[in-house]
């Protein structure tokens, strides 16, 4: 079985050493490339293409939001996991615009780590529990109606989406967009798991309730 090949960004070299070493003890995993900017990060997972890069969310360069939606658009097989001590909800919100797959404090333990990585190769979203609960809070106390239906999506894929919305297929999608067919397909299946859907239909209907087709 191939490795489960990890992208580390960090401008802490002690911090992505100690990543490093904790990572070592997941079986079957190895670090393929390490960045200490978010641009670095970005032409890194290009470049490798690793299954996951871990992303602190303060580089120079680009921060690892930024970072994380221009992976999303070069390299959109990677999934990119936050590691950060930032808990505010609008931070959060921002990573999974951006099309993060889980979103960890830098105080998770190892087993945490383990846990959202596993949940980021099966497409998947993992948050820790601090964060959670900050998310749940602040929705709670919004305003009714205030909530984006569609706020977990990158702007490529609510770009993509409406295309779906209009009846385009994924060929035409491609074509309008100058994508590959395969990569349509990832934003699509990335789509419906973070909207937790699971056919188009759906996903129009969402569409549709957030107003981005009628």
């Amino acid at each position: 079985m191939s490795p489960i090949r990890i992208l580390l960004a960090d401008d802490h070299a002690l911090v992505r050493s100690g990543l490093r070493m904790l990572l070592a003890q997941i079986p079957g995993v190895e670090v393929a490339g390490e960045a200490g900017d978010g641009l670095q990060a970005v032409e890194l997972a290009a470049s490798l293409r690793p299954d996951v890069a871990f992303l602190d969310v303060d580089m120079p360069g680009c921060d690892g939001i930024e970072a994380t939606a221009l992976i999303a658009q070069r390299a959109p097989a990677t999934r990119v996991v936050i590691l950060t001590m930032h808990v505010e909800p609008d931070f959060v919100a921002r990573a999974l615009r951006a099309g993060a797959s889980g979103y960890l404090l830098k105080t998770s333990s190892t087993a945490e780590l383990e846990f959202a990585l596993r949940a980021a190769l099966s497409g998947g979203v993992h948050m820790s529990p601090e964060i959670s609960r900050g998310v749940v809070d602040h929705h709670v106390r919004a305003e009714p109606g205030a909530a984006d239906p569609l706020a977990a999506l990158t702007a490529r894929q609510r770009e993509i989406l409406k295309l779906i919305s209009e009846g385009r297929n994924t060929k035409r999608i491609a074509a309008d967009l100058g994508l590959s067919g395969k990569t349509v397909e990832a934003h699509r299946a990335q789509m419906m798991t973070r909207l937790g859907v699971r056919d188009v239909p759906s996903l129009v209907r969402l569409a549709m309730r957030a107003g981005l087709v009628h």
